[in-house]
């Protein structure tokens, strides 16, 4: 099993003091984070993007691009590129910039994303950004493959021959669908055979293990060999502790402050204690060995190979955090990555032909 720390770089007070850091200071604390995930031995470090407050995360081209300078090994993630809202000519520009600066450690996790203030930011509805999603997806896909594209566009000027530089560095880079709760992406990655990243945050398990399943079923329809099917998969939290009870008491703040602000915004609630919260969602607090068997209870319905882990403290303390990423990479991911298969391709990058 590979792991990946990821951010969306969320930007508002302290759940539990109340303080709101400096925007610049914030940036310098993601970057902060990609470097200890790389000194931890994390397999990748991954950068959302959205368009709307609460977030810093609308340019993480830049943002990966300024990781890939500051790293050497590990692969770089979008968590996800919001191609619903974006030329994929531009979109394709970046990213295969990117991934030449960084020698082949970009993977695209790609999504149609989420919020109203986003979509209108852009101009996109919510009757027309899932074939946005599906045909900027087209148009990347085809710009990495071939040297030249025409393609009969709706939402973007028509490409008649067009060329599109630089060429890239992995041909082709990876790329994934992001999925929530709906199943446009899920068959969409089926259908062209590329990896699932289930966001499995914020719900119990069930619903996205039915999309799992869903896209288990549109794989094999679409018949592709069944030992290259890929799942990642995220998680709503993370502390590992020595013990329960101290993983539970150190979050317990960083949850109930979470519960108020959620209910203060009008926003749904499904976990209404931090106990039902550790029992019931995908979130990672406990003892190390509590940690590895809720793992592989998920492994279990989901299969997957790729797990993602809360780059930032959201709340707990700088120290806690830090040793709880430490105690993760030292007594939970060994066991894991002994127990459970890695994803059926090369991790490292493939180098281009000359």
């Amino acid at each position: 099993m590979r792991f990946l720390a990821v951010t969306l770089i969320v930007h508002r007070p302290d759940p539990v003091t109340g303080v709101l850091k400096p925007t610049h200071d914030r940036f310098r604390e993601v970057l902060g984070n990609a470097v200890l995930a790389e000194e931890l031995g994390f397999d990748g470090f991954g950068v959302g993007e959205r368009h709307e407050r609460p977030f810093l995360s609308s340019a993480p081209a830049v943002v990966l691009s300024h990781i890939a300078a500051l790293t050497r090994r590990i692969r770089l993630f979008t968590a996800v590129t919001t191609l619903s809202l974006l030329d994929p000519v531009r979109a394709y520009e970046d990213y295969a910039t990117l991934d030449h600066l960084s020698e082949g450690r970009l993977d695209l996790i790609i999504g149609k994303g989420n919020g109203t203030a986003q979509r209108e930011l852009f101009q996109v509805t919510p009757e027309d950004q899932w074939d946005r999603n599906a045909e900027s997806h087209d148009v990347l896909r085809r710009i990495w493959r071939q040297d030249r594209i025409t393609a009969d566009t709706r939402f973007r000027p028509p490409l008649k021959d067009a060329e599109v530089w630089p060429r890239p560095y992995q041909r082709p880079v990876r790329v994934w669908h992001g999925s929530a709760t709906s199943k446009e992406s899920v068959d969409l990655a089926a259908r062209h055979g590329d990896p699932l990243f289930s966001a499995n945050v914020t719900h119990p398990i069930e619903p996205y293990a039915e999309l799992i399943d869903h896209y288990r079923e549109r794989w094999a329809h679409h018949g592709h060999d069944p030992a290259k099917l890929t799942v990642g998969a995220g998680t709503a939290g993370l502390l590992v502790a020595r013990t329960s009870q101290e993983a539970v008491e150190a979050y317990r703040p960083v949850f109930e402050a979470d519960l108020a602000f959620r209910k203060e915004s009008g926003l749904p609630v499904v976990f209404e204690t931090v106990e039902d919260f550790v029992e019931r969602s995908s979130a990672l607090i406990g003892s190390p060995q509590q940690i590895v068997d809720k793992v592989h209870r998920y492994h279990e319905r989901f299969g997957h190979s790729v797990l993602h882990v809360h780059a930032d403290a959201g709340g707990l303390p700088e120290s806690v955090h830090r040793d709880s990423l430490e105690r993760f990479q030292s007594e939970v991911a060994p066991a894991l990555r002994h127990a459970l298969p890695d994803p059926p391709f090369a991790w490292e990058p493939v180098h281009p032909v000359p």
